[in-house]
């Protein structure tokens, strides 16, 4: 198959961001990738870069995703989804293995399968960055091989519907399911990730509303899980499914719906279930994980914003698990 030509570009255009100043001794390197919508504008303009800064980071780059005049004007909103992806993966790319925490802020879970894919294509950790142009034209990127990418997904739904299985026939039931290959596979390759995840390489954490027909398609499944009172007591089985994803993937990458929180945190969220866990202690939960090395990047999406959020609860909630992903990292 061909390789999407957003990716491509990424590996022909200079890698100006990375040009910087090498980091200060003992500060750890950030990446923000984050779209140009309303929620992923709250997260970063209301005081993460200050309280990045405050934690002994240092904000390397903020990249915004945009779709071309052109892109805007395709056909379809799933399609532009896709595309949307593509730049999003881009964007995360452009990150060497095991050099910068990477978090991005989303507009909603739609926005995973770029997120993986710019993963699976994280530049390596030592040696060129990429192929010469030579090789790059008569080859295009078939000889590099995409890192194995582990999900470990935060949400109460288990967003693993397929337009067979769909009650809502929202493309926002879905992600994890085409992230899987279960599904539109077009709209996948779009957006720039291949191969798609093995379900052995996913952990759902704290889900609490599963359509029947989606239940049955994850019965069928390899994933494995991590309930609401394994993540409140922080046990020990958090540390088996990151031992086991460790071995298994090259890279790990922690994915939160805010509506995983309990509702009193994301009351302007419109699909909020009871009986999730609190900020403090999914955050508490989140530095476990990103202890592991092979813990790469954490995204956030589905903020409530605005009227939505007139006391900020949302977001300093949003803010708590992004801390809990530093701190994870500054434990290691």
């Amino acid at each position: 198959m061909k390789t999407p030509i957003l990716l491509m570009m990424l590996f022909t255009l200079p890698f100006l961001a990375l040009t910087a100043q090498p980091s200060e001794p003992g500060k750890i390197k950030v990446a923000i990738v984050k779209n140009d919508s309303e929620g992923p504008r709250a997260m970063a303009e209301s005081g993460l870069v200050a309280m990045l800064e405050r934690l002994g980071c240092e904000v390397k780059s903020i990249d915004t995703v945009v779709l071309t005049e052109e892109e805007q004007k395709q056909y379809g909103d799933w399609n532009r989804d896709a595309l949307e992806s593509g730049h999003i993966g881009c964007h995360v790319a452009k990150n060497r293995r095991d050099e910068s925490l990477i978090i991005g802020l989303l507009t909603n879970c739609t926005d995973l399968l770029g997120m993986l894919a710019g993963l699976q294509h994280l530049r390596p950790a030592e040696g060129p960055a990429v192929p010469d142009q030579r090789s790059l034209q008569r080859e295009g990127l078939a000889g590099i091989k995409p890192l194995r990418v582990g999900l470990v997904y935060f949400d109460a739904h288990a967003d693993f519907n397929t337009p067979e299985t769909t009650l809502s026939g929202m493309l926002g039931g879905m992600p994890v399911a085409i992230s899987a290959g279960l599904c539109l596979t077009r709209l996948r390759m779009k957006a720039g990730l291949d191969p798609a995840l093995p379900t052995k390489y996913i952990v759902f954490g704290c889900l609490r509303d599963v359509d029947p027909l989606e239940q049955e398609l994850l019965d069928r499944s390899q994933c494995e899980f991590l309930s609401v009172g394994e993540i409140r007591s922080l046990s020990e089985v958090i540390d088996k499914q990151m031992k086991r994803l460790s071995v298994l993937t090259d890279v790990i990458y922690v994915h939160v719906d805010m509506d995983v929180l309990d509702p009193a945190e994301v009351r302007g969220h419109s699909l909020t279930v009871s009986q999730g866990p609190t900020s403090k202690e999914l955050a508490a939960a989140i530095q476990k994980m990103f202890a592991y090395p092979k813990v790469s990047a954490i995204g956030i999406a589905s903020l409530p914003f605005g009227q939505r959020d007139k006391e900020g609860i949302s977001l300093q909630a949003a803010y708590r698990l992004i801390e809990g992903a530093v701190k994870g990292v500054k434990g290691r």
